[in-house]
């Protein structure tokens, strides 16, 4: 009977080792994602959300996780008044009807413990469409301020605007855009 209890104990023990996932939460004061677009094959345009918050969800050693991702379109910043105004407007990302745009992951990929990159959907101006992320550099470290773990990344990935009906300007301008994300989340 002790012989079945002690194992009974070890597999409950290994169970709960084997969902030791970590959460992280995005940290909006250190996350901006930002993107680049065609201006009428003369210059490209960047701009930036300074509005988001997210989730990521890690488990190294199992190989796994998740990320879950909001974006305030309404804090879109070009870096010019009218254009962040227009950006907001129905002919573009219509930001009164569709004022977040999301990024659920499906699968993350890893090489060996490091994520290298996401498959999920971004749902923009109401249409989901796959999209896969690129994670070009990823480290954590223990924050000296908060005594917490904190990971950061450099993503990108790309996708046609006009998938998602975003077709202002369009054939003038390209529909590609490339996107550019710094992020730093905290360990929950």
């Amino acid at each position: 009977m002790k012989m079945k209890c002690m194992i009974a104990a070890l597999a409950a023990l290994g169970a709960s080792a084997a969902f030791a996932a970590d959460t992280y939460k995005i940290d909006p004061n250190h996350t901006y994602p930002s993107f680049e677009a065609d201006h009428a094959g003369l210059s490209l345009w960047r701009g930036k959300f300074n509005k988001s918050e997210g989730t990521v969800v890690l488990d190294r050693a199992a190989k796994v996780g998740s990320l879950d991702i909001t974006v305030y379109i309404d804090s879109i910043d070009f870096g010019h008044d009218k254009m962040n105004e227009h950006a907001k407007k129905e002919d573009i990302f219509d930001a009164a009807k569709f004022p977040t745009a999301t990024f659920k992951s499906t699968a993350v990929k890893f090489t060996g413990d490091v994520p290298t990159s996401v498959d999920g959907e971004l749902t923009l101006r109401g249409v989901t469409k796959p999209l896969t992320l690129t994670i070009n550099r990823f480290k954590c470290i223990m924050h000296q301020t908060y005594k917490r773990e904190v990971c950061g990344a450099d993503v990108s990935g790309q996708f046609q605007r006009s998938d998602f009906g975003v077709n202002f300007g369009l054939p003038r301008f390209s529909p590609e855009v490339k996107l550019a994300i710094q992020v730093e989340a905290m360990k929950q």
